[in-house]
């Protein structure tokens, strides 16, 4: 089991970047570029401070920690007989889809170095949503571009949907928990594009790695 892991671990980062699915980092980058030069970040984060909007960041936040590790385990300790091989494969990809889509993230963000928006305060004035720090560790890689919150949710939940393609109602669930997060953190600790930037990457993880892991049961 742990050997497969690896083995699909390797193959399934190699495959997030390689031919076609480059594009879907150009998607990004292209839909990133947009938002910030059109003034759309910061139209978006002026428009949606207040003291409501700001508590779903705190418990987008939450939950998005302690999802990645209970759904796995929930999965594994869930199966039994003929199926407990497939729950035990099903966890391993929704865990390896989380930490892949968490590490392309903080990859990026070790040269993007993306200043995050000034969250506490509920009346911007100073327009910092075009602020980049571009190098190595410019800007350390827990905040900035993209979403490593979004990034883990909509790779986990994309994997989920792979792994369950009949299941309506993990489907809705899932997408509910990936959008909830993400914008959770767009009202607060991100800017929208990160967010975006975050879906994309996460939900071309998920697809790989489901699709991958799928073929082991």
């Amino acid at each position: 089991m742990i050997k497969k892991f690896l083995h699909h671990f390797r193959k399934n980062i190699f495959e997030s970047f390689w031919g076609k699915n480059l594009v879907w980092h150009f998607l990004a980058i292209a839909i990133t570029y947009i938002l910030v030069v059109s003034g759309f970040d910061w139209f978006y984060f002026g428009s949606t401070r207040s003291v409501f909007l700001f508590t779903f960041t705190f418990s987008a936040g939450i939950i998005g920690f302690f999802i990645p590790v209970l759904l796995p385990l929930f999965i594994y300790l869930h199966g039994k007989g003929k199926e407990k091989a497939k729950s035990s494969m099903i966890a391993l990809g929704i865990v390896q889809a989380g930490i892949i889509g968490y590490l392309i993230s903080i990859f990026y963000k070790t040269f993007t170095g993306r200043i995050q928006p000034d969250f506490e305060t509920f009346s911007p004035v100073l327009d910092i949503s075009r602020d980049f720090n571009f190098g190595f560790l410019q800007h350390g890689i827990f905040w900035g571009w993209p979403s490593s919150h979004t990034a883990v949710a909509f790779a986990m939940s994309i994997a989920l949907i792979m792994f369950y393609p009949k299941n309506k109602t993990i489907f809705f669930f899932a997408i509910l928990y990936a959008f909830y997060i993400g914008l959770g953190v767009s009202l607060g600790i991100h800017w929208f594009s990160d967010f975006v930037a975050g879906a994309i990457i996460g939900t071309l993880v998920g697809i790989i790695v489901g699709k991958n892991f799928s073929r082991e049961f």
